[in-house]
């Protein structure tokens, strides 16, 4: 089962361009990369480090320590139906936590397969409107207007 905890990593380039990587699941789902914490307790920068290797093959710890960071922003959103038989019963509601990751402009994007078949970087407008989850805009919009 998994866990009701969960990170939000927008990852970025200098010039704005977002990531977007699109759902294997769902068709034509695009969002940041995101995950649950694999363990309670979890911390959640390295639940964040983690996720980002797992689903787009960057290395977080490659990268100046100062790349990954952490938003300090979290929300709580209602599970999707759809997902929910993937937590314990009764479990409807997810804590998720932001952070953005700033790569160089060079970075080589490697898909997990069996979670995403595609991505693309956008200027960060445009990727705010391509995302399924308004959250995932917010976040977007939060990092680059905090800029």
């Amino acid at each position: 089962m998994k866990i009701p905890i969960s990170v939000l990593v927008v990852i970025y380039k200098s010039n704005g361009d977002v990531l977007l990587i699109e759902r294997a699941d769902r068709a034509h789902f695009w969002q940041s990369v995101t995950g649950s914490l694999d363990f309670p307790d979890e911390d959640l920068p390295l639940a964040a480090a983690r996720e980002v290797l797992e689903e787009t093959g960057i290395d977080v710890y490659l990268l100046p320590p100062d790349a990954l960071q952490d938003m300090h922003y979290q929300i709580e959103y209602e599970i999707y139906p759809a997902w929910q038989h993937r937590y314990a019963p009764g479990v409807v509601r997810n804590t998720e936590h932001w952070f953005s990751l700033e790569v160089p402009d060079n970075i080589e994007v490697v898909l997990a397969p069996r979670e995403h078949v595609a991505y693309q970087w956008l200027p960060y407008c445009d990727a705010i409107k391509k995302c399924f989850s308004p959250s995932n805009g917010e976040a977007i919009l939060q990092l680059f207007s905090a800029r």
